[in-house]
């Protein structure tokens, strides 16, 4: 079989599907990536980059300010695939991260090659992300407008696609109800041999500073720290918090830019902005126990995990993080907002405990009852553990479902060859009569 992967930042999502993939001998396995200089061959997977030839004009409407660039992405993507075309490779399939356009126009190119897409999200105007916050939401039709552009890209997407995978059964249904049927929700997958409980775990945040069980460890993790994942609503809870708890350390993973929201109109980071409204209300004691750690390498993630006595996650309804899985295979009691995505993972004092996403005062409650409750914190922490393992264990779950996934599409294909195949010899049978 002859399959290739679309990712912008391969190998992305589908980081340990491609190379399972390419791991069976039976398979010849290509990537497309926008990456400068990837490797050629990385884990069995050939990999090909492209780039685009120009970027967004300044005449574009802004309503269409997303969507052009797809486009143009989309466009770089299809000269390349001309050139594997071109090169003899046809691929029988193609898994694609539609987000940013690349895939749009790959159908042109290989017209009987079935298409699978990563069902991400469907953008809402209201009832999902836009709107949820209103202190930085706004009744703007305008807004409503441009949401509805947004959506260009995953329309066309959803009408070519033969079939979609998703992580979750929520964001599954952000998509329309005419599409769902194609979609199956399968997450990517934790590796919860790796990501387990350690009783010895140690971390040295730099100098002297060892951190080890014995600590009394809070934890906040964001790709970058932002509204998006509630960064303001931790960030508003903590002069409580340390006041409460005069031991306790609070790591906070995260960059200064921004993911999925705007960035402030101010110019400052998010980080910034919340940090100088709540320092006033930390004395300096408490201050020197918040520790801002940036973007971290994995190798030091996971001891930091480990080390969690109390791990927060908050989320505006949204695309879920891995993090939050993460942290359940490592074994950590969860303080969680009470929001959509969660409801999956965080079952309310089974996997973890769920807050009001706004409620500052019901987050801080939760955070310093666990940490007065260490049996209550071990119970929720093998439970949540024991759930991430049934659930969303990478190699005897996730993984195996997803092959299955990529073995119909492939199989699906092979009957449409057969069948034209049959129809062909059954013209030429009448053809022969006729004479």
């Amino acid at each position: 079989m002859k399959i290739l992967f679309v990712h912008q930042n391969f190998p992305g999502q589908f980081v340990h599907l491609a190379p399972a993939l390419a791991a069976d001998g039976g398979n010849e396995v290509v990537a497309l990536s926008m990456q400068k200089n990837p490797p050629a061959l990385w884990n069995g997977v050939k990999v090909f980059s492209y780039q685009v030839a120009r970027g967004t004009s300044a005449e574009t409407h802004p309503w269409l300010a997303d969507s052009e660039p797809k486009v143009i992405r989309g466009e770089a993507a299809m000269r390349a695939a001309l050139q594997l075309r071109e090169q003899g490779f046809v691929p029988d399939v193609i898994i694609a991260h539609p987000g940013w356009g690349e895939s749009l126009f790959l159908k042109s190119v290989w017209p009987k090659a079935k298409l699978g897409i990563y069902a991400e999200f469907f953008y809402h105007a209201s009832g999902a992300d836009v709107g949820f916050d209103p202190e930085f939401s706004s009744d703007n039709i305008e807004q409503a407008c441009k949401i509805q552009l947004k959506n260009i890209n995953n329309l066309l997407h959803i009408e070519m696609a033969d079939a979609a995978i998703s992580p979750t059964h929520w964001q599954a249904s952000t998509f329309p109800s005419a599409f769902r049927e194609r979609i199956s929700v399968i997450h990517d997958g934790i590796n919860t041999d790796m990501i387990a409980p350690n009783p010895g775990v140690a971390l040295n945040l730099g100098g002297d500073l060892t951190l080890t069980r014995d600590d009394e460890v809070i934890t906040f993790v964001n790709r970058n720290l932002e509204p998006y994942r509630g960064y303001h609503i931790f960030m508003r809870a903590l002069p409580q918090i340390l006041a409460q708890r005069p031991n306790a350390r609070v790591l906070i993973v995260g960059g200064d830019d921004v993911s999925y929201g705007a960035k402030s109109a101010t110019g400052k980071s998010w980080k910034e902005i919340f940090l100088s409204e709540v320092i006033t209300q930390l004395p300096e004691s408490a201050l020197k126990r918040i520790h801002f750690l940036g973007n971290i390498p994995y190798q030091h993630f996971i001891p930091l995990l480990q080390l969690s006595r109390v791990h927060v996650y908050l989320t505006y309804p949204f695309v879920l993080s891995w993090s939050l899985l993460e942290a359940m295979s490592a074994g950590c009691a969860i303080v969680a907002s009470n929001t959509q995505p969660l409801h999956e993972a965080i079952r309310q004092n089974e996997t973890g405990r769920l807050v009001d996403f706004f409620d500052v005062a019901a987050l801080t409650q939760e955070v310093c009852d666990l940490l007065d409750q260490p049996e209550e914190r071990q119970r929720l922490g093998e439970n949540a553990r024991r759930f991430a393992c049934e659930f969303y264990d990478l190699q005897r779950v996730c993984l195996p479902a997803q092959l299955e996934w990529v073995q119909t599409l492939a199989e699906e294909t092979k009957v449409n060859i057969q069948n034209e195949i049959s129809t062909d010899s059954l013209v030429n049978t009448v053809v022969i009569e006729l004479k």
